[in-house]
């Protein structure tokens, strides 16, 4: 080796392992899929499907997880053709109903899609309405769509994720949107809600899980005299009066812990307060960095970010 440089040595050694099969490269690509509040949600009409028609703000927050995937070298001896890891903030669950896996397979019946390793690092809470899940399942859309070139495009994007869930579709772009529909129809909100920018936002989970049908049932739809997006175009703190979440009030009565860490949340300045989704975090905003949310809310999962 004295006649061959270091580098020459490193690239003959590579190129040496390549060739016996024993160094494997691949090219491993990671996105961070985030989640998001409800600015106001209003269940305005019953389906004849079965679901409900409503009004909302989805407001995207910087709370993420981690999507990594990486393409299945073809000597590995996997029986399924996407292998997924769930680390982090996760409970039990079968993989299999996970909805990065099926949006793989959601794709693979259109697209022709190699066998993937992917693995999913979770720090957004599951059963929050923040909506986890639904942003992992977009996010891995538009991996699978950046790492294989399938030149998809927001909007075909967008309506593969709307099969996996009411929410999804919001994830291909995560951009401040106004949904109607069950969630699904999405529309600009004008640049007055991005009045936000600069405040502060604290998330309080408690160890509270509500379920969606849960969280139906106990509301009486009815079209709201505002729609939300009109409430959010206004200065913030006339929201306390008229912004509403309409799934609050059964739940609350059901989940006391709900409306007790709400309270505390105004009296320790927050401007607005409410719950997002169908629960069970609940979100506070302030003009200022608020302090201590860790020590008021022991034992319950809290995350605080400048918007």
């Amino acid at each position: 080796y004295k006649k061959y440089s270091i580098s020459n040595i490193i690239l003959l050694s590579f190129y040496y392992l390549c060739k016996k099969k024993l160094l494997i490269i691949f090219l491993t690509m990671i996105t961070f899929p985030c989640c998001k509040i409800n600015l106001g949600l209003n269940i305005v009409a019953k389906r004849s499907d079965g679901y409900h028609d409503l009004e909302t703000v989805f407001y995207p927050i910087p709370l993420c997880d981690a999507l990594e995937i990486k393409k299945m070298d073809e000597e590995f001896p996997s029986p399924t053709p996407i292998d997924l890891k769930v680390t982090g903030n996760v409970v039990e669950c079968d993989e299999s109903k996970n909805l990065v896996v099926k949006a793989y397979h959601l794709l693979a019946q259109d697209y022709e899609l190699p066998r993937v390793h992917a693995h999913l690092v979770k720090r957004i809470p599951m059963q929050a309405g923040l909506g986890g899940g639904s942003a992992d399942a977009a996010y891995m859309i538009r991996l699978l769509d950046e790492r294989f070139r399938l030149n998809m495009g927001n909007a075909e994007m967008e309506r593969y994720a709307a099969k996996l869930g009411a929410d999804c579709a919001f994830f291909i772009r995560s951009e401040i949107a106004f949904a109607t529909g069950i969630g699904d129809i999405l529309e600009p909100v004008d640049n007055e809600v991005n009045g936000l920018e600069g405040y502060y936002i604290a998330l309080v989970k408690p160890d509270v899980a509500v379920s969606t049908a849960e969280a139906y049932a106990g509301v009486t739809p009815k079209k709201p005299i505002k729609s939300c997006r009109d409430i959010v175009r206004q200065p913030i703190d006339t929201w306390r009066e008229e912004l509403t979440n309409d799934f609050e009030e059964s739940i609350f009565e059901k989940y006391s812990i709900l409306s007790e860490v709400k309270e505390k949340l105004y009296n320790n300045g927050a401007v607005y307060a409410q719950m997002s989704g169908s629960g069970s975090t609940i979100f506070g905003i302030f003009g200022q960095k608020p302090k201590n949310i860790k020590e008021l809310f022991p034992n319950m999962f809290t995350y605080c970010v400048r918007l």
